[in-house]
């Protein structure tokens, strides 16, 4: 028959022992939630005091290097958007 060659603590010490430990430990504060921002604007630069456009594409587009697949809702100037749909790459609604 095997027996254990372990050693157990007595239950009163490791209580003491375990009252010893101080837990002091915070929990950390939650951070700030950010205010939502609007998405950028992409293609010319808004005029002063206009609003942002969003716009969601029929046809795929590149704007400054950046690919816009057709579905995709994107910012951009009033002006701008009025171009784009006299050119169709804004989807009726």
């Amino acid at each position: 028959m095997a027996t254990n060659t372990t050693t157990k603590k007595p239950a009163v010490a490791a209580a003491a022992e375990e009252s010893t430990t101080d837990v002091t430990d915070t929990p950390a504060a939650r951070p700030k939630r950010a205010p939502a921002q609007a998405p950028p604007v992409v293609g010319p630069p808004l005029a002063v005091g206009a609003d942002p456009v969003s716009v969601r594409l029929s046809h795929h587009l590149t704007i400054d290097g950046v690919d816009y697949r057709p579905g995709s809702e994107i910012s951009v100037s009033p002006d701008y958007a009025r171009r784009l749909r006299g050119q169709g790459y804004i989807a009726r609604t």
